[in-house]
C-alpha cells in the first residue's frame, strides 16, 4: 500500500529576463544607459513614468555617471545589465578602472553642504533595496536592486 501524498502546490513559473549594453564611457553614453534602462523596463511591462521605472531610471543614471566620471579607462567602454527576477529588477554598472572602489552601502557620508559632487551613493542608497559593490578583474561593478510592488494574481 502506497502513503497518500499532498499534492504539489503549483508554483508560478521563475522567468528571467536579462538586458546587457555595453557603451561608451561618455556623458552620452551614460545618458543613453538611462534612457535603454526606461525603455528596457517598458518592454518588460514596467510601464514608463511609474515608481518603480523612475527609480530603476535614476539609479542608473547615478551608477553610469559614476563609471563614466570615476571609472573611465580611455578606450574601454562600461556596461549596464538589468535583470528582471521574481519580485524586482537588479541593476548592475561595471566599469574598468582598477584601484579604488566607491564605499559600499554602510559606508556613504554626506558630502560638506558646498561641495559640487558626492551626492549619487547618497541616491542609490536612499533608493535601492539593497545595493553593493563587487569587485571584479579589472574594475568594480554596482549592483543595485530594486523590489517591485506585488501585483495581485490573475
Amino acid at each position: 500500500m502506497t502513503a497518500p501524498t499532498t499534492p504539489a502546490t503549483p508554483q508560478r513559473p521563475v522567468t528571467v529576463r536579462v538586458f546587457s549594453q555595453r557603451l561608451s564611457a561618455t556623458p552620452r553614453g551614460a545618458r543613453l544607459a538611462r534612457r535603454l534602462a526606461a525603455h528596457q523596463l517598458h518592454g518588460w511591462g514596467i510601464p514608463h513614468g511609474t515608481d518603480a521605472s523612475d527609480t530603476v531610471a535614476l539609479i542608473v543614471a547615478e551608477l553610469a555617471a559614476n563609471a563614466v566620471t570615476h571609472g573611465r579607462v580611455p578606450g574601454q567602454d562600461f556596461e549596464l545589465r538589468l535583470t528582471l527576477v521574481t519580485g524586482g529588477v537588479r541593476i548592475e554598472v561595471s566599469d574598468a578602472r582598477a584601484g579604488s572602489h566607491p564605499p559600499g552601502p554602510r559606508e556613504v557620508h554626506p558630502p560638506c553642504p558646498l561641495d559640487e559632487s558626492g551626492r549619487g551613493l547618497l541616491l542609490v542608497d536612499a533608493l535601492a533595496d539593497r545595493w553593493e559593490v563587487l569587485r571584479r578583474r579589472p574594475g568594480k561593478t554596482v549592483r543595485a536592486e530594486v523590489d517591485l510592488p506585488a501585483t495581485p494574481s490573475p
